[in-house]
């Protein structure tokens, strides 16, 4: 019994020297930082799709033809990376022939890019592909002039940085050791809780034992943070798999497809009929309107932290001034 109790009293001496809070919340804030990085790298083809239909001109079946491929390729890049990064997508589409069924890519489109002979992934053929249609566009005049056709390029490779990035976070990971030491320490420190924090004969009046908590309140509660925080980590470490908290990836995919098209064709020089606003030929108005139940909410503009600072300012007011000799 004594020498359990020399145990116990020994494990809560160096319990404390396990840096449980710098090491669990230095790993959380790396994991945490990753998976928000990670979502910002989602390439979004709004900005492309404004610049497509904007920049590349006419309404005959050609231009029509022109606009609709750029983002058809666009979005064939993105589901190629997906497809190596995000287990949802791999099932959805597993082979190319899915995304021929699809109507994503054709089979001659297939064979142009099979006979690329390269070991490494062909997600940037498409993008190669947009850049030669751009060009060859500007040459027939659907894009009126070099800047416009550098500006269309410049929009079309950001897009395809951020799926670089994504395909760089696939591949360069959180260390596998950080992972082990930080579970590591959580165990352990758990581990010699439950040997250092014994209710302790109170005839032997050891310190800080001198009551007999029946349930560990203050443990508990450490323990629910601790491996709360590290199962938050262990979640968002991969935000591509089917987890509830994971990515959308497939809905996405869906979204920027249809309104893609949706921008470059359909709403391609579409807009309504202009009209005069209820402001036309007056002063704009101070607020815009509130209801009731949000007027008790209207804020006053912003002046600066100093603007209703006073100073007692004597009449006599003389200015100090240097001069260069």
């Amino acid at each position: 019994r004594r020498t359990f109790e020399k145990v116990a009293l020994y494990c809560e001496s160096f319990i404390n020297l396990i840096p449980l809070s710098f090491v669990l919340g230095f790993y959380v804030a790396l994991v945490i930082g990753r998976w928000w990085n990670q979502y910002m790298s989602i390439p979004w083809p709004d900005r492309v799709m404004l610049y497509v239909s904007t920049l590349v001109e006419g309404v005959d079946e050609q231009s029509r033809i022109i606009r609709r491929t750029l983002m058809r390729y666009l979005t064939l890049g993105s589901i190629i990376v997906f497809q190596a990064t995000s287990v949802r997508v791999k099932k959805r589409f597993p082979t190319m022939d899915h995304l021929i069924e699809a109507g994503i890519v054709t089979a001659s489109e297939v064979k142009v890019m099979e006979d690329v002979s390269t070991p490494h992934g062909k997600w940037w053929v498409p993008f190669v592909w947009c850049c030669n249609i751009i060009r060859d566009a500007h040459r027939k005049g659907y894009i009126l002039d070099n800047y416009l056709m550098k500006s269309l390029i410049d929009e079309i490779l950001v897009y395809r940085g951020n799926l670089g990035m994504l395909y760089s976070y696939d591949w360069i990971s959180v260390p596998l050791v950080y992972t082990q030491v930080t579970t590591l320490a959580v165990y352990s420190f758990f581990l010699g809780c439950t040997l250092g924090r014994q209710f302790l004969d109170p005839v032997m009046n050891y310190p800080g034992h001198n009551v007999d908590l029946y349930v560990p309140f203050f443990t508990l509660l450490q323990f629910f943070f601790y491996m709360g925080w590290l199962k938050v980590a262990e979640q968002l470490i991969n935000p591509f798999g089917e987890d509830d908290d994971d990515f959308e990836m497939n809905w996405i995919i869906d979204r920027n497809m249809q309104i893609s098209l949706l921008t470059v064709d359909d709403l391609c020089g579409q807009f309504p009929p202009l009209e005069k606003d209820v402001y036309f030929g007056e002063s704009p108005p101070d607020y815009l309107p509130y209801t009731r139940s949000s007027a008790k909410n209207i804020s006053l503009p912003h002046m600066g932290s100093t603007a209703e600072i006073r100073f007692a300012i004597s009449s006599n007011i003389s200015f100090i001034t240097w001069h260069m000799s």
